[in-house]
């Protein structure tokens, strides 16, 4: 999860994630004036309300996500014993007899192939646009941005400020550079200055002495809005667990390491308490042990990138994934009251008002499934009786009987008394056949 946060903290500019980021923006905003109202201006308590919040709308999406691995455990079994049948078959007709077969189990457990992925697919832009905003608080919360406006003017003021910025911009740990950044704004510059470390600081000073007591009058005010349980959450905390160690504070290691130690920790914990397939204990399934291999990797990687990256955004993983934790927890404790014959039952209901929906009814379709059509054909009655069809029957023959001579039905009437024997020749396509011979012969002649 934090591999793809990181990678979506570049993205915050895409179509979508742009407009749920400004959306999530809000929320901070929002989060933050109450707090100011109330005497307590603090990010770190703003970016734990903000995760609690976020992840709490998100629990319908859990549930129905943990609803599918939960199904998927019964229909896995069924499921494996299809493919095995269409193992190595990899014409078009097997494939589609694999599709139409595995389907019918879905249907039957009233499910489909995409009730897995679509929660998290509906999950995944909200989780990218989350990172843009924790990482530059300053884009979305007006009140941190106000705070180093003061300093950012008097940095504008001075000569030659943009390439004094630039040169530390493009340096660790700021990482910004001049070539994808405008360093003449002055939002730029605010985002810049809310990556300074301690250190980034005394750089700046050194550069422009002229804006030092404005400098550390921000600083001082900074160092308010960051601090969190005696935590710079500004700080890498790689840095600060050094200079614990040059300084001998066992203090400063304990606070350097929690944050990073923290995020990794109950993101395991909240991996494990997820529900696990019935094929995750299969050594053959290749997705399944990847799936293991991840479960160990990514704490790893979480605590790795928490040391290197701001103390922020290891305090929002911690935070989410100890906000996940609680929520599996209710979660499993919601889905153990519910048998599978229930939640299949539920999904069959949602599957025919679905089907409903579209124009046609649960029963109309059963009853067109268990219809014969044999007896499609021997339902249907006629809507004349007997007795008006022999009168239609006799009425006809009398028609027949005295049409006019030469006419088609004359000629009918002959043919058939010609075949029940009432005749022994045709006279009108003999006379026809004489005529033609003495023509015949008559040429013959001549």
């Amino acid at each position: 999860m934090e591999v793809y946060g990181l990678l979506a903290s570049g993205y915050g500019e895409w179509p979508i994630i742009k407009q749920i980021a400004w959306l999530l923006g809000q929320v901070m905003n929002g989060i933050y004036n109450v707090l100011s109202s109330i005497g307590i201006e603090n990010i770190g308590i703003c970016i734990i309300i903000f995760t609690v919040i976020v992840y709490t709308f998100m629990i319908p999406l859990t549930i129905k996500q943990q609803k599918f691995s939960k199904m998927s455990a019964v229909m896995q079994p069924e499921l494996q014993k299809i493919q095995k049948k269409y193992e190595g078959k990899k014409d078009q007709a097997s494939m589609m007899k694999q599709q139409e077969e595995m389907q019918i189990v879905y249907d039957k457990y009233g499910t489909s192939m995409s009730s897995g992925c679509l929660p998290l697919l509906i999950q995944m832009p909200i989780l990218f646009a989350l990172y843009p905003v924790i990482q530059n608080i300053p884009n979305y919360v007006r009140g941190v941005r106000d705070v180093y406006m003061p300093v950012v003017e008097q940095i504008m003021a001075t000569d030659g400020f943009q390439s004094i910025m630039e040169k530390i911009g493009e340096a660790s740990p700021v990482l910004m550079s001049a070539s994808a950044y405008d360093y003449s704004q002055p939002s730029t510059l605010v985002n810049v200055l809310y990556k300074f470390q301690d250190a980034t600081w005394g750089t700046l000073l050194e550069q422009m002495p002229g804006i030092t007591d404005i400098a550390q009058t921000t600083m001082a005010r900074v160092t308010d809005l960051n601090s969190f349980l005696g935590i710079n959450i500004g700080e890498q905390p790689l840095t600060m667990l050094t200079q614990a160690f040059h300084n001998g504070s066992v203090t400063g290691i304990i606070l350097a390491i929690i944050i990073p130690v923290m995020a990794g920790l109950t993101q395991f914990i909240s991996v494990k308490l997820q529900p696990q397939a019935a094929s995750s204990n299969d050594k053959d399934n290749p997705m399944m042990n990847s799936m293991k291999t991840m479960t160990y990797t990514m704490p790893l990687i979480s605590v790795v990138f928490g040391f290197t990256l701001p103390a922020g955004l290891g305090l929002y993983w911690a935070t989410s994934a100890l906000v996940r934790c609680v929520q599996q927890l209710a979660v499993n404790k919601y889905l153990s009251k519910k048998s599978v014959e229930d939640i299949i039952a539920e999904n069959q209901k949602k599957a025919a008002k679905k089907r409903e929906k579209k124009g046609t009814s649960a029963k109309e379709i059963n009853k067109m499934a268990t219809t014969n059509a044999r007896s499609v054909g021997t339902s249907k009655k006629s809507a004349i009786s007997d007795s008006e069809r022999e009168e239609k029957i006799n009425k006809a023959r009398q028609i027949s009987q005295n049409a006019k001579p030469g006419s088609l039905t004359a000629k009918a009437n002959m043919v058939s008394r010609y075949n029940s024997g009432q005749v022994t020749q045709l006279p009108e396509e003999k006379t026809e056949e004489t005529e033609s011979g003495k023509k015949k012969n008559s040429r013959k002649k001549k």
